[in-house]
């Protein structure tokens, strides 16, 4: 008999609904439930590619027996935390703050007044590891609230107050800078200058030069942290002494991930994480934030160095993107999962049953059958072995137990020597032998997709597609590698996939064109979070307003369409409106008008996606400049001081937010087109201004009359911004001064430096 989920659009939720748990989604039917019968709220937070809320779920809540406690003794509630991020990050707060640590599957326990008295990740229905069972701490917390129900409300109550008193204490903090207005200028150049440099300190000792990366397992591809590297580089040079080594951290990072059983060989892409330094043995799932960012960084890399090899791994994993998480309307999906079924016995498979990374690993038998005479070439290359390639400290559960992994152990130019074949030639086996596992592979069955749209990370992968545009032009090719033999470096090759049927900026306009049509109401100017089969309830957050508008900024300076641009800064009057903290600066996650969030919070670290206020502060100084709007640089600078004592104190923790420093602290820089975009001339002007990476330019189009009245209006210096003799012209304005008009790149170039 389904449970309450069964009404749900989550995909997290409806994995749960034949549950015998008796499970409610986050709303006031559970808790009007909770007050009426005066039992504690279970509450378990998760998202539908997460392993080990897999686990717990087969393990637990699909138990009769541990359900029928569950039932009795508590209002057992769900919630997905992509739908509601605002949740999960207040109850996360409370069980960091209590354990240390945090994770999913979230496990906390509530009062019916929504106040958390205990909570933890995942819980074993055993007690093993450490952990107690979780049948016997249910047990526990019900006999705790029948007889010691005082002491625990007691307990909410002081967590609640000391999560309270810490944020407010951050903010007391932040409150400390706002009185000197007056020399806010100074500290924000004097903060601003040690914060790049400490920063950039932390990045170089945590470096890991053998295996690319920072720190040690496990490893994840935190995009935040190449993002400020390449601001290094832009900043300083690469000539410079800091701006050479951020180049040479960066490259040999994003080789290392390529080279890794974190990039999917076979099919593009990157998977969630490494479990060891390596980049070996990854977690299997793959993100759609993850390829957005992880795109850029590869998209910066090839302004940096002018590698091929960088441009060839952005493709891959656009290409990926395409085929796998885009729906039919255009707009992308979330995620795949890191588990899925076995393939049956009769298909070569360990069926029946489920594990992780079952459609990614192979078994030598299976390899030395689709490869027949490459095989040995390929286990070179690869590092198979007949009995499997993961050690077994790498393997916990067993799952991967002779099986292999895909992870480029030599390189192609080793390759080719020990098969006496020029690397042209053994790149080509390569490839050929790909394309063979991928027709195999698509016959397994595949991972659950997570097939709902969210806001924020469509905009993430807008922005990833518009400065691809900018940076790739529409090729739908990969144009061939410039190899530098003498480097022994070489990416691993990549799969053999279909050109897209449509170009960067096309995929971008259609995926903002979907979220303008389902998820935005234009007569209240909301967004909403998600979409699955029609607009979900929960309206969006702060981070959903700051990466579609960084992502519509984008696709406006690669398009030049006035549309986006607009709305990017009507979206960015409501996420004001919505969640400044007008006490102190800065964003909080969520909107006020929720009762059930019973601690607003500002985030104030970039993890595997920026805060909103990091990319809300660059968001603010970009439409200042693009529109002359003071009122937008003052509010851009006061985030970025509100969380001076952050970035101050820890430059590492927010390497996004130290991002938006230089647009708060140089005069603007514009460079404006007057022309039509559609024309050969305007695109070799604008393909000029992303050879290279430097300061950061506003881009500006005077492209139709529209464009020139709003411009206008808002930036009169625009008004006499014209084309030339009907041919493209490019106006470069820097220290309030604007050059002379130019029409062809090299002068452009030569203007821009």
């Amino acid at each position: 008999m389904p449970n309450a989920l069964a009404g749900e659009k989550s995909p997290y939720l409806l994995q749960h609904a034949s549950n015998p748990v008796e499970w409610l989604p986050w709303g006031e039917r559970a808790f009007a439930k909770a007050r009426a019968e005066q039992k504690p709220i279970f509450l378990s937070i998760g998202y539908s590619t997460c392993h080990w809320c897999h686990v717990m779920a087969h393990e637990s809540f699909e138990n009769e027996a541990i359900a029928k406690i569950l039932n009795e003794h508590f209002v057992p509630v769900k919630v997905d935390r992509e739908e509601r991020p605002d949740v999960d990050k207040v109850y996360m707060a409370y069980v960091q703050a209590m354990t240390g640590h945090g994770g999913w599957p979230l496990s906390a326990w509530l009062t019916p007044e929504l106040k958390p008295f205990y909570g933890g990740t995942y819980f074993p229905p055993d007690e093993r590891h450490g952990r107690p069972g979780f049948p016997g701490l249910l047990l526990a917390i019900a006999r705790g609230w029948k007889d010691q129900r005082e002491q625990l409300l007691a307990e909410g109550e002081r967590v609640l107050t000391a999560l309270r008193d810490y944020y407010a204490g951050k903010r007391g903090e932040e409150n400390t800078v706002k009185p000197a207005m007056e020399t806010r200028e100074q500290s924000l150049v004097e903060g601003a200058s040690k914060a790049f440099e400490k920063g950039f300190e932390y990045f170089y000792e945590a470096f890991d030069a053998t295996h690319g990366g920072f720190g040690g397992a496990p490893k994840f591809p935190r995009a935040s942290n190449l993002t400020f590297l390449m601001r290094v580089v832009a900043l300083q040079g690469r000539d410079s002494q800091m701006g050479g080594e951020a180049v040479k951290m960066v490259s040999a990072t994003l080789q290392a991930m390529a080279r890794g059983g974190i990039h999917d060989h076979v099919g593009g892409g990157f998977h969630r994480y490494s479990v060891d330094e390596t980049w070996f043995v990854p977690h299997f799932e793959k993100m759609l934030y993850d390829q957005a960012q992880i795109a850029v960084n590869c998209l910066e890399a090839r302004q940096a160095t002018g590698d091929e090899r960088f441009a060839w791994l952005a493709r891959d994993i656009f290409d990926y993107v395409e085929r796998d998480l885009t729906s039919p309307e255009g707009a992308f999906y979330t995620a795949e999962d890191a588990d899925s079924p076995l393939p049956d016995r009769a298909a070569g498979g360990d069926g029946p049953g489920h594990a992780e990374g079952a459609f990614y690993v192979w078994s030598a038998v299976e390899l030395r059958r689709v490869l027949a005479a490459d095989f040995p070439f390929f286990a070179w290359h690869f590092g198979i072995e007949e009995n499997g390639n993961v050690p077994a400290q790498l393997d916990p559960q067993a799952e991967f137990r002779g099986k292999n992994i895909l992870h480029q152990r030599r390189s192609l130019l080793d390759t080719a020597r020990k098969f006496s074949l020029t690397p042209e030639t053994a790149n080509e086996r390569l490839m050929a032998s790909l394309a063979k596992l991928s027709h195999v592979r698509a016959q397994r069955p595949r991972p659950h997709l997570d097939d709902k749209v969210l806001t924020a990370n469509n905009g993430l992968m807008i922005s990833a597609l518009a400065r691809a545009h900018q940076v790739l032009g529409d090729l739908r090719d990969p144009q061939p590698l410039t190899r530098d033999d003498s480097a022994g470096e070489e990416p691993a090759p990549l799969p053999a996939s279909a050109a897209p049927a449509r170009s960067f900026l096309e995929r971008a306009e259609r995926a903002a064109a979907f979220i303008e049509r389902e998820l935005y109401d234009r007569e209240r100017g909301v967004l909403f979070r998600a979409w699955r089969h029609g607009r979900g309830t929960a309206e969006g957050f702060a981070e959903d307003y700051a990466f579609l508008v960084q992502g519509l900024l984008d696709l406006y300076e690669a398009s030049f369409d006035l549309r986006w641009l607009q709305w990017a800064d009507r979206l960015q009057v409501k996420m004001d409106e919505l969640f400044w903290d007008e006490a102190a600066g800065g964003y909080f996650n969520s909107a006020a008008n929720d009762a059930s969030i019973v601690l607003r919070l500002k985030e104030d670290y970039d993890g595997a996606e920026p805060a909103p206020s990091s990319v809300a502060a660059l968001n603010l100084l970009r439409l200042a400049a693009m529109l002359n709007d003071d009122a937008r640089r003052e509010r851009g600078r006061a985030t970025l001081v509100a969380f001076q004592s952050q970035w101050g104190r820890a430059a590492h923790a927010v390497p996004q937010m130290l991002c938006a420093l230089e647009l708060a602290l140089e005069p603007p820089r514009h460079v404006v087109l007057a022309g039509n975009p559609a024309a050969p001339e305007f695109q070799a002007l604008t393909a000029v201004l992303h050879e290279r990476p430097g300061p950061r330019r506003i881009l500006l189009g005077v492209t139709t009359v529209e464009a020139q009245s709003w411009l206008g209006q808002r930036a009169p210096w625009l008004a006499e911004m014209r084309a030339r003799d009907g041919h493209t012209a490019a106006y470069v304005c820097e220290e309030y001064a604007c050059q002379a008009p130019v029409s062809e790149p090299e002068e452009l170039r030569r203007l821009i430096g």
